[in-house]
């Protein structure tokens, strides 16, 4: 039972760390330099890359080692997906969606939670483990410190609107990639459009540089007021704050006083 129980928590570590395909029985040596042209064999040592590369003379252009199987590149979301009239539509639309990889590593489409008609609406960066097992957004620890956050200013999910960047859930919770926020920023615009909230709060770096189209990190956009709208906007540029994520409050508890002085900030803008 020991033994199941160490195998289980082993292989447990490795889904959470990202692994998701065996590709052998163990670990195996290999000089990719030289792939292909030398077998490691019982008591000989393998040459050393430098070794390998100067043996390297190929007859023709060495052709660059590819994966068995590739993924074509996806067209941005937009030009797949017609703009949704409502938010079911658009749930639909994320769903059928092939474009980001994360789709098929994760458990579930995280889509949204709170009241869409709500004034402010909150945006982090993706789903964590709990979120991806129950489908919804921040549901796990730092999901409850934001209950906590909006429950000092007086709100709640029934007025506020919540969900992320990014649907699906990055395997072993890494930040994600610009290529996976570009593919899933086509709908998060639409979403923010469908919304239509007084207040929009980017929670975190990945959020808030992806939406703004941003390379300043969080520590100089947050405390900050400014406004966001899309080409073809028919109403209002969205009043727009950047916060700490509470993920990141969890990890540096001294950055709370200024998480505070942002949600003053953002109580003030609702009032």
């Amino acid at each position: 039972m020991d033994d199941f129980r160490a195998a289980y928590e082993a292989l447990h570590w490795q889904v959470e760390s990202g692994a998701d395909e065996a590709v052998g029985e163990g670990p195996t040596l290999v000089e990719w330099a030289d792939a292909g042209n030398w077998k490691l064999e019982a008591g000989v040592k393998p040459p050393s890359l430098s070794q390998s590369a100067a043996k390297l003379t190929p007859s023709e252009p060495h052709k660059p080692l590819t994966s068995s199987v590739q993924l074509a590149a996806s067209p941005p979301a937009s030009s797949l997906q017609p703009p949704a009239a409502t938010l079911a539509e658009l749930r639909a639309a994320v769903a059928a969606f092939d474009g980001c990889p994360l789709k098929f590593t994760a458990m579930n489409l995280v889509f949204a939670d709170g009241n869409p008609e709500a004034p402010v609406m909150f945006l982090g960066e993706a789903p964590g483990e709990d979120e991806d097992r129950q489908g919804v957004p921040f549901v796990g620890v730092s999901g409850k410190l934001l209950d906590r956050m909006l429950a000092s200013i007086g709100l709640d999910r029934t007025k506020a609107y919540i969900s992320n960047i990014i649907f699906w859930r990055p395997p072993g919770n890494r930040t994600p990639t610009d290529a996976e926020i570009a593919a899933c920023l086509p709908f998060t615009e639409r979403h923010i459009a469908l919304v239509k909230p007084k207040v929009l709060v980017l929670l975190g770096g990945s959020a808030a540089k992806g939406l703004l189209r941003t390379k300043e990190g969080i520590t100089r956009l947050r405390g900050k007021t400014g406004s966001y709208a899309q080409p073809g906007w028919d109403g209002p540029p969205i009043t727009t704050l950047a916060m700490y994520h509470p993920a990141y409050l969890l990890r540096q508890p001294a950055a709370k006083r200024q998480a505070w002085a942002d949600l003053l900030l953002l109580k003030g803008l609702l009032d």
